[in-house]
């Protein structure tokens, strides 16, 4: 669509959304799966329970759910909605859910993509679609974080499948002539450290006839180094942060709300310690729903605007964290 210009100098967030399966899969489920126990779990990330995809569940569905609940938080008309962004890296239709989406809304009016950064692609689809805003070529976005890992985990692997779920959420955002409550981001990609974390193709070979050889589509499951990954989230988070408070001309005290990408409870802790932000200020959820990769954070974000926890004018640090190796930071005032 073509873009229309509006005089808005900033972002304004007015609505959050979630959505989780049904299907609750406690430690204890798990550990008559594989050698583990529940104490050994909690003990090591904070889990107890994740929520798994039946088969009426997707990423298209979830997604859908989760940006229709902001929407009415919002009371937009969903015509007036310019644009979708969808945060996945495990899509309903490899071609792009986001469109499935914008269709199953009625929001015709909206350009609709999805943006893949795995843990990150929250995180850094709320930035992208920001920056549309603030640069005059749309009104108002919907961000949805969405993923179904279920499908992709090892489930004979217990070091990686205590660790994933299912879920989504999103956020609805607005360009604004009177403020802006987007203080400042930051993004950050080191592709050589990508091994430490990734779902890579299957090379499935096959002949289309005589000496014409193909790869069948098809992935593999997580491959994690799980030790690696902690220490890459404990060392380069609280810095990306900390660098951010001084550019935004912030400091960690005047921060309501720590909003980490909710991958384990130890990294949650180690980064708050280093930052000096209490233990009462770091958002976690990830006992009820584990790692659910791009939902995470507005999950999160939701829960807490729900029940009342984040309030109007409340200062938020965030971090997304994960494969690529990405990771990227934002500070935002709610409201």
């Amino acid at each position: 669509m073509e873009g229309i210009k509006f005089n808005q100098i900033g972002v304004s967030f007015k609505g959050s959304g979630s959505y989780v399966p049904d299907q609750i899969l406690t430690n204890e489920k798990i550990s008559q799966k594989v050698d583990t126990s529940d104490e050994w779990i909690k003990s090591r990330t904070g889990i107890s329970e994740r929520r798994i995809s039946s088969l009426g569940d997707n990423v298209t569905e979830m997604g859908y759910a989760a940006a229709l609940s902001a929407i009415e938080m919002t009371n937009w008309d969903i015509k007036t909605i310019d644009l979708i962004v969808l945060a996945t890296s495990t899509p309903h239709d490899l071609f792009g859910s986001a469109p499935s989406i914008q269709a199953k809304l009625g929001a015709y009016n909206a350009v609709a993509f999805d943006l893949t950064a795995a843990c990150s692609g929250f995180l850094f689809a709320l930035i992208t679609a920001s920056q549309f805003l603030k640069g005059g070529s749309f009104k108002r976005a919907i961000v949805i974080g969405a993923d179904q890992l279920s499908s992709f985990v090892d489930w004979n692997d217990r070091r990686s499948c205590i660790l994933f779920g299912d879920g989504a959420g999103a956020l609805a955002i607005e360009a604004t002539n009177d403020f802006d409550n987007f203080l400042g981001f930051d993004m950050r990609t080191d592709g050589a450290r990508g091994s430490f974390l990734n779902l890579p193709s299957k090379d499935n070979k096959d002949s289309i006839i005589d000496n014409i050889d193909f790869l069948n589509g098809g992935f593999s499951q997580i491959q994690m180094n799980g030790q690696e990954v902690y220490k890459f989230a404990v060392r380069e988070v609280p810095i990306i942060l900390d660098n951010l408070f001084r550019k935004t001309n912030y400091s960690s005290d005047e921060v309501d709300w720590l909003l980490l990408h909710q991958a384990n409870q130890r990294i949650l802790d180690a980064v708050g310690d280093r930052l000096k932000i209490p233990r009462e200020k770091i958002l976690s959820n990830l006992a009820k729903y584990g790692n659910t990769s791009a939902a995470t954070i507005p999950l999160m974000m939701d829960e807490a605007i729900r029940n009342n926890r984040i309030q109007q004018n409340d200062i938020i640090a965030t971090s997304g964290f994960g494969a690529g190796l990405s990771w990227g930071a934002a500070l935002i005032k709610w409201g």
